[in-house]
């Protein structure tokens, strides 16, 4: 009977928890504020207490999980709406670095030291503060930051290039299939695909493990490890 208690339980908090995050919203691990940090520490604790304890049943966990989905949706609500309580409950964004200048007493405030501060800027790709003009530590934990013109990335306008229509990449063989809808919605068919990969060097569909095109019409290949190495190559 234990087993099947815990089975139970374990079901109805699977499906509980997983109700909770389609009605909460969909959020990365990376934009969690505080509150959704320690919402999700309860949460865990909640259901391994319920779960574990013969005592408690599955509607008490089930009530506990509407409960603390009710209050997280007013919370949420309430801070959207009323502007004035945001800072407050969810903090504010710190601005560390304004117009080169690093701001050392924001940095104290926020328990940051200067390798903490490097790292969150190499995970941006910037591996100076002097390409930074401003940097803004967000209440998630988060750094954005604004580089100074010259260290900017060159757009197109800017190198005279005639803008293109931008689409994503689009999955064309995806582990030796090929993938009939991509294909269709860009006009081309079987034959077209099987063509372009013989010039790229890849008889056979067995021989590529994924196949994209991107939004200049190239085509890129990746080889399957488990197939012969293309023509050309030892």
């Amino acid at each position: 009977m234990d087993y099947i208690s815990v089975l139970v339980k374990l079901t109805a908090g699977f499906v509980g928890l997983w109700a909770m995050a389609r009605l909460l919203g969909k959020k990365e691990i990376s934009a969690l504020t505080p509150f959704d940090f320690i919402s999700a520490v309860i949460l865990g604790d909640l259901v391994g207490n319920t779960i574990y304890e013969p005592d408690k049943s599955v509607l008490l966990l089930l009530f506990a999980l509407a409960v603390w989905t009710v209050l997280s949706i007013i919370f949420e609500k309430i801070t959207q709406r009323v502007r004035k309580l945001r800072k407050p409950l969810e903090g504010e964004p710190e601005i560390l670095i304004r117009d080169g200048k690093l701001d050392l007493a924001k940095l104290r405030k926020n328990n940051l030291d200067f390798e903490q501060l490097r790292m969150m800027l190499r995970a941006k790709d910037t591996f100076s503060m002097n390409e930074v003009a401003y940097a803004i530590y967000e209440t998630n934990g988060s750094l954005s930051i604004l580089k100074k013109p010259q260290f900017e990335p060159a757009t197109r306008e800017e190198l005279d290039i005639k803008p293109q229509h931008t689409r994503l990449p689009r999955s064309l063989v995806e582990a030796g299939e090929v993938q009939r809808a991509a294909l269709a919605s860009l006009g081309h068919d079987e034959t077209w695909l099987r063509r372009k990969l013989q010039e790229e060097g890849y008889p056979n569909l067995d021989s590529v493990a994924y196949a994209e095109i991107n939004e200049e019409g190239e085509l890129t290949v990746i080889p399957s490890t488990s197939q012969h190495a293309k023509p050309g190559e030892y």
